[in-house]
């Protein structure tokens, strides 16, 4: 077995049995670790596995209960597993419900082998991971190029924006991970994701980006 991945701990969740199991023989091929597979939400749910995953696989379209339901699911109650959307939907409203809902990436299932082993690697190790379908994606939403009337809720979650807002206080990371009830770890996978959904570098940046999305306003 190739150690490249360091025996991560995936969830694979998608409801296509014959791709859910040949994607786990051969991401456990490239070093990976398959805690489990599930062929929908529900079933997920009501059988977690008995350690924290790394990364969720998540897939878009499931019957019974879909890839954004279940990442909500994770977002509120597992806040520090990490989600890659993996799935065959490529057009901007989906890719926007899925990074809306807290998925970490977005993928087609058409990429080569090599680039979901960077995505799942790149999200255990910084938090997030754009390929050039999500970050274009939002640049045009950014520039105003997207048809939909999008805006920064349609591509930050809830907990993301209420970390933001705080970022413009004067309370430091661990004071804001006390406040909102996390840990300073999720907190910084926050930051992080903020940083590359929208292209930001600095406590200073995300301050500026929050006032100028009317998100929170000088006195």
């Amino acid at each position: 077995m190739k150690k490249s991945a360091n025996n991560l701990k995936l969830i694979i969740i998608d409801d296509h049995t014959i791709l859910r199991k040949s994607l786990a023989r051969m991401l456990q091929y490239e070093g990976f670790t398959i805690l489990a597979d599930y062929a929908n939400g529900k079933e997920f749910i009501t059988s977690l596995p008995a350690e924290d995953p790394d990364v969720v696989l998540m897939d878009y379209e499931m019957p019974v209960m879909d890839g954004v339901s279940s990442t909500q699911w994770i977002t509120k109650h597992k806040p520090d597993w990490k989600v890659l959307a993996l799935s065959m939907k490529v057009d901007d409203m989906a890719v926007i419900r899925m990074l809306r809902a807290g998925a970490k990436g977005y993928i087609p299932k058409g990429v080569e082998p090599e680039e979901l082993t960077k995505a799942i690697m790149t999200i255990h190790e910084s938090g997030v991971y754009y390929s050039d379908l999500v970050s274009g994606k939002m640049k045009s939403m950014l520039f105003g190029n997207v048809k939909e009337n999008t805006t920064i809720h349609d591509f930050a979650t809830e907990r993301e924006i209420e970390f933001l807002k705080l970022s413009c206080t004067e309370a430091t990371y661990k004071e804001i991970s006390e406040i909102m009830g996390v840990s300073v770890r999720t907190v910084d996978g926050y930051r992080e994701a903020l940083f590359e959904k929208f292209h930001l570098k600095s406590r200073q940046g995300l301050a500026l980006f929050a006032i100028k999305n009317k998100l929170v306003q000088i006195d």
